[in-house]
């Protein structure tokens, strides 16, 4: 354990400082300044010998939370990382862009603060980083067995490093023109820069997976040669079909998918051509969304130039604090305020769009929304509470349904539940032999903590139809759940 009396001693919650609104907005760097080394000692000194600890139970990954946070507090950071890469490939991107259910599950934060889990973990994996104890673990003998991965998000690489490790032959195959899924073009730079990737990426072609970016299976490749060509196949292509929102004017001009404006602009960041690029740049703008999506597109419109932006939400606020009937150690829903919304604009809450309007041109210039109320459990326009909001630009940020039913699927001929994700088992094998699925492709959208999970134990599942067996790990079955997360 940490410092026996730390939660004692040290009873405020510390997190690093975000650089200024005025400062950050004018970049894409990430928000937060340098992370002080004594004041995460301090914080991961307050994690307590609390018996049983409940923060396993809320990371899917069954991070070792407790001892990395002793380490962290003893100055033992190369024990630490250690410890953090025992159960999780990338604490790079989860220490960045997790919501941290782990803290909602903290003892500590039945009656304080909870112990800041998530900055001690990024901090642990950038010490190391650029100590350069991050190093190269290739197997040390070949199966001669050989693996397609198909797709690069979180749960692909975590499968494809784990198998690559246990000796198999693994080749990644990536549709977009660089590796990486939403990591790449769905998180803008100010939440993680793209070089953080970039540094991972070096280490797993280092230890042998190889990287087939800009081919699309089923268009570059057929289905039938993929199986041909690989003794498994891991299916990782994600939930990326957008939520839609029907109603009059949805086919205006500035009306588009949250995911299309996010992709477009992290290509501009990175420096290709985006042609026609949708931007924010002198509009007004609104996002439909109160979710990471949404706050995604307010902070890269602020960085663009908005005029305004306005992000509705179709729910009620949600609390400042842990509701009555999310007890902990659930994830409780609270009022949030991320960085975005730190840098301006306006939420409103209980607003429905009921239509999109045009000037002229063709082009929307309006939202007309009205207040939500509840009837029956449904959430309907009030009549009567109509009006307008001026808008140039409308983000849809209203989640994913599930895989795109495009030529992959099309091709695969994989079966589909009810709810469009690709059946699979406990081993996470899909309907057709040899072919696994892994994170939102099968579970449906989820957190980037639980498609690693999920890449991991597909490869285990793997490795077993492969070999017999298996030493590798297998954190989370596909009908797992988190304390107080929902399946998806």
């Amino acid at each position: 354990m940490a410092d026996p009396k730390g939660f004692l001693k040290v009873t405020e919650r510390e997190l690093p400082a975000r650089r200024p609104v005025p400062v950050r907005i004018m970049d894409w760097k990430e928000v937060y300044e340098a992370r002080d080394s004594g004041v995460l000692r301090r914080q991961a000194g307050r994690c307590m010998d609390c018996g049983v600890p409940f923060c396993h139970q809320g990371c899917p990954l069954g991070n070792l939370i407790p001892e990395w946070n002793d380490l962290t507090w003893r100055g033992e950071g190369r024990s630490a990382i250690e410890r953090l890469h025992a159960t999780n490939n990338f604490p790079e991107f989860t220490g960045r862009l997790c919501p941290a259910p782990c803290e909602s599950a903290c003892v500590l934060g039945i009656n304080q603060p909870a112990v800041t889990i998530k900055q001690i973990e990024v901090a642990i994996i950038d010490e190391a980083t650029s100590k350069g104890w991050v190093t190269p673990q290739p197997p040390e003998r070949l199966t001669g067995k050989t693996v397609a991965v198909v797709g690069s998000g979180p749960a692909g690489l975590a499968a494809a490093q784990q198998l690559t490790r246990a000796g198999h032959t693994v080749a990644v195959f990536e549709r977009d023109d660089r590796i990486g899924g939403l990591l790449r073009y769905g998180i803008p730079d100010f939440k993680m820069e793209k070089t953080v990737i970039d540094a991972r990426l070096r280490q797993m072609q280092e230890e042998g997976t190889r990287f087939r970016a800009g081919v699309e299976i089923g268009v570059d490749i057929s289905w039938d040669e993929l199986r041909t060509r690989y003794d498994a196949v891991v299916v990782a292509t994600g939930a990326t079909m957008p939520r839609d929102l029907p109603i009059p004017g949805r086919d205006l001009d500035g009306v588009h998918f949250a995911m299309e404006y996010l992709v477009e602009s992290n290509k501009a960041v990175a420096g290709a051509p985006v042609p026609n690029q949708i931007t924010a740049e002198g509009k007004h703008v609104i996002v439909i969304g109160g979710g990471d999506t949404g706050a995604d597109c307010i902070g890269t419109a602020h960085r663009q130039g908005a005029l305004s932006v306005t992000n509705l939400a179709i729910g009620r606020q949600p609390s400042d604090t842990r509701p009555d009937d999310q007890p902990w150690p659930m994830m409780p829903t609270v009022f949030e305020v991320q960085s975005a919304h730190e840098e301006g604009g306006e939420r409103m809450y209980l607003a429905s769009t009921v239509e999109f309007l045009a000037n002229d041109a063709g082009e929307v210039r309006a939202l007309r929304v009205a207040e939500t109320e509840y009837v029956d459990g449904r959430r309907i326009p009030k009549s009567g509470t109509e009006r307008e909001i001026p808008a140039d630009l409308v983000l849809i940020a209203m989640g994913f349904t599930g895989p795109e039913h495009d030529t992959f699927t099309d091709a695969s001929r994989l079966q589909l539940t009810d709810r469009g994700a690709f059946v699979r088992d406990d081993e996470y094998a899909s309907t057709q032999q040899g072919v696994f699925v892994a994170g939102d492709a099968g579970r449906g959208q989820s957190l980037i903590v639980w498609a690693i999970a999920e890449g991991r134990a597909a490869a285990a599942g793997v490795d077993r139809y492969l070999m017999g067996e298996s030493e590798l790990p297998s954190p989370v079955r596909p009908t797992d759940v988190a304390i107080g997360l929902q399946p998806a």
